[in-house]
């Protein structure tokens, strides 16, 4: 068994004090026995407007906030699945959201750029998002080989999308992180019954980081940071603020109930 973090935050416009924040958190993490840490979605960056995202992205391997990952992982010898980190794009106006991977000596071991875009009206109420005008999308399902267990990641909006886990199914997926910033409106309605569908229809762990709390840019996200196992309970949850929730994953466990219950052998149908 390895025992895993999701990591909460209320992120700012401020680069530099997220990452002071991310790292006590890490440090905090690391203390208490963790070897895999989940950062939100934006953990770096909340701007106060959409495009802000845009005067601080990357190129893909150099940068601030890249460095400071690979240099955090090392020092605190963890896996960090980094949220997400804005890297060029093809269009000079956008970034791509990269969750990045770093394994415990610092070294980047992969990357997934978020495929679904936020780009919705919020019924009964006056939100609307447009993550396009500022994002370029990916296009591939990621699931990597680690010492917890084969990993899928899908940020956010990915969420509500089942057929999408199951493509990572399909590549091994035991463990998924959703590093995210769910909105505290559709959070309320839909954050913890998607989670806990998304573990039960594939019998697979859920790391789900979110931000939670009040944002300079008037937006209020949802919290309730959790860990949530193949049956669907609960593991650990964080409800506002910032902080971590953490749990062992615990592999074997997970074979048992795949076996005992093997729904997933029982599908008739099947992504293309």
């Amino acid at each position: 068994m390895s025992k895993c973090a999701a990591i909460q935050m209320a992120s700012s416009p401020n680069v530099a004090s997220n990452l002071l924040e991310t790292e006590k958190l890490i440090a905090e993490a690391a203390k208490d026995g963790v070897k895999l840490v989940a950062l939100p979605e934006n953990f770096a960056l909340m701007g106060v407007h959409e495009l802000d995202k845009v005067k601080v992205r990357e190129h893909d391997g150099k940068g601030i906030i890249q460095t400071f990952l690979s240099e955090t992982a090392k020092k605190y010898a963890v896996w960090i699945v980094a949220g997400t980190v804005p890297l060029v794009a093809n269009s000079d106006n956008k970034v791509r959201a990269a969750c990045l991977v770093y394994n415990d000596k610092g070294e980047r071991v992969a990357r997934y750029d978020k495929v679904h875009l936020f780009d919705v009206s919020v019924p009964e109420t006056d939100d609307e998002y447009r993550e396009s005008d500022s994002i370029e999308n990916g296009n591939e399902p990621l699931v990597i080989e680690t010492p917890f267990g084969k990993l899928g990641i899908a940020v956010c909006y990915d969420l509500r999308f089942p057929e999408f886990f199951r493509k990572m199914l399909e590549q091994g997926m035991e463990i998924v992180v959703v590093p995210s910033a769910f909105t505290a409106e559709t959070g309320a309605a839909h954050w913890e019954v998607l989670l806990r569908a998304r573990a039960i229809e594939n019998l697979c762990y859920v790391i789900a980081p979110n931000q939670g709390g009040f944002h300079l840019n008037g937006r209020k996200t949802f919290g309730h940071s959790m860990i949530i196992d193949p049956w669907g309970g609960i593991l650990d949850c964080y409800k506002t603020g910032s902080g971590f929730v953490s749990a062992e994953i615990d592999i074997e466990r997970l074979e048992k109930v795949r076996a005992s219950f093997p729904v997933l052998d029982h599908r008739r149908f099947y992504c293309n």
